[in-house]
């Protein structure tokens, strides 16, 4: 059973949709300014290039290197005298052997970047600098309306 009442309830919806057309109103007079525009479109640039630096760059090159480390049981020593020989085999193979190692080697670092990259953009969503200004604005908002509002907004 609720703990809120029937009239109290009503009383409280239109409080909650003044705030949340305020908040509307101000987000749609933000957009139309310049500097938030800019500021919006170079955070989205360092969003994406941060975000694909990550996880094309740091988890293929750790990963390349830290499973072959754990297979050799973190001795740097049995994992190049495993190496050795495998590239040793590669620099004397023939042009379409190396042609496939490589081509193996790019799918693989694409693959492994593909797949951080869309769990990195489900675990760290974009922070709009909209979202941020209005954020603020209604923090403000509250504090001058604080006597009109519901205490749960």
């Amino acid at each position: 059973m609720s703990t809120l009442s029937g009239p109290k309830k009503t009383a409280q919806a239109p409080e909650v949709a003044a705030y949340w057309a305020e908040r509307r109103r101000y987000l749609e007079r933000i957009r139309k300014s310049p500097e938030v525009r800019q500021r919006f479109w170079r955070e989205v640039a360092i969003y994406l290039a941060r975000r694909v630096l990550w996880s094309f760059g740091f988890f293929p090159i750790f990963m390349a290197f830290w499973i072959p480390l754990v297979l050799s049981s973190f001795n740097p020593v049995v994992m190049a005298s495993d190496l050795i020989p495998l590239l040793q085999d590669f620099v004397s193979g023939n042009p379409e052997v190396q042609a496939t190692t490589l081509s193996t080697l790019a799918i693989a670092w694409a693959s492994v970047g593909f797949f951080f990259l869309m769990f990195d953009f489900v675990l760290t969503p974009f922070k709009s600098p909209y979202e941020y200004e209005a954020d603020v604005y209604m923090r403000a908002w509250e504090q001058l309306n604080h006597d009109q509002l519901p205490s749960k907004v």
